[in-house]
């Protein structure tokens, strides 16, 4: 069970969260939607649209397709997402409670992210896309397990790292889509980086408010979260007939060859935490959170020592995902 003072501090911070969605969440008549960005099946020049959309896409290499693929599967598995955040302690699912307003507006907002690419890869004609979907439906149902358990602290934690690796991975996709000749790509890919960018700004003022209100706890749950290392949402994916975790690796190893998600960049998002939390002038805190302080503080330089040593394999690996797309 949780802790009294942490239920307490997960209280005050839902007070506030009518201002907090007002910040950090866009009005659904005002946002984008994923038909903005698509083809319009009710348009006399639909089809010019489609043939012009697979032309484009040609240009997209092997790597770029499998790591943009990836990208999908692991938003497409929002449903896991959500019923995780639902978890967390302190999170009443009621639903006028103001972090239940949170998960489900976070969520109503991620959901476009898988349905746009989705449409998108499926219009390409480069995919196969049940292959893809047989993916999707195994990392929905294997599960998604970072070693978080229901601790707000820890899991918001993690919450913030991930929403900054993921504005990282799409803002570098729509980067090289648009250097291969792929516009409409580029665009989709930055919008989704955007909202990325704005989910970890929350997540990251969530963490804040708990630094305000329990400083020495915090520090103990962000030491244990980075101990454990930061697990992404996709490390169970696989593809039809492997077996669970299988298909990560050579994804993982795709994002690292292009430069869309790298090891430094795993070490740049933990000293962007570092200095976005002030962890290093950071008072208050007793001996055992002193102690975690001088190990994160500490550990970027270390990751960088063994990061160093890292050789990244090349491609080696077919994905059943990627249609006639040879190994280019």
């Amino acid at each position: 069970m949780m802790s009294p003072s942490r239920l307490e501090v997960m209280r005050t911070i839902e007070r506030s969260m009518d201002e907090i969605l007002s910040t950090y969440l866009r009005p659904i008549e005002e946002n984008w939607q994923p038909s903005d960005f698509l083809p319009d099946a009710r348009s006399a020049g639909f089809h010019a649209e489609i043939r012009e959309l697979q032309e484009c896409a040609k240009g997209i290499g092997y790597d770029l397709w499998a790591v943009l693929i990836g990208d999908t599967i692991t938003e497409e598995a929002l449903p896991t997402y959500t019923s995780w955040l639902m978890c967390v302690e302190g999170v009443d699912q009621t639903i006028a409670n103001g972090w239940s307003k949170w998960v489900r507006g976070w969520s109503s907002e991620e959901n476009r992210h898988g349905d746009l690419l989705h449409k998108y890869l499926f219009l390409s004609g480069r995919v196969d896309m049940k292959q893809m979907d047989i993916t999707t439906q195994h990392l929905i149902n294997d599960g998604f397990d970072i070693g978080s358990g229901t601790d707000p602290y820890r899991n918001f934690f993690y919450t913030s790292f991930q929403e900054l690796a993921t504005n990282i991975s799409h803002r570098r996709v729509a980067s090289l889509a648009q250097k291969g000749g792929d516009r409409r790509l580029a665009k989709i890919c930055g919008l989704i980086a955007a909202d990325e960018r704005r989910h970890a700004n929350a997540y990251m003022n969530f963490v804040k408010r708990i630094i305000e209100l329990d400083p020495s706890e915090y520090m103990l749950a962000f030491e244990e979260g980075m101990r454990r290392k930061v697990a992404m949402p996709a490390h169970f994916m696989r593809e039809s007939g492997g077996r669970i975790g299988s298909a990560f690796a050579p994804f993982a190893d795709a994002a690292q060859r292009l430069g869309v998600y790298t090891t430094q960049d795993y070490i740049d998002v933990l000293r962007d935490l570092l200095r976005e939390w002030g962890i290093e002038t950071l008072g208050g805190l007793n001996a055992a959170a002193e102690k975690a302080r001088d190990y994160l503080m500490a550990l970027p330089d270390r990751l960088e020592r063994i990061s160093s040593r890292i050789r990244v394999p090349e491609k080696s690996y077919g994905f059943k995902w990627i249609a006639g797309a040879g190994g280019a």
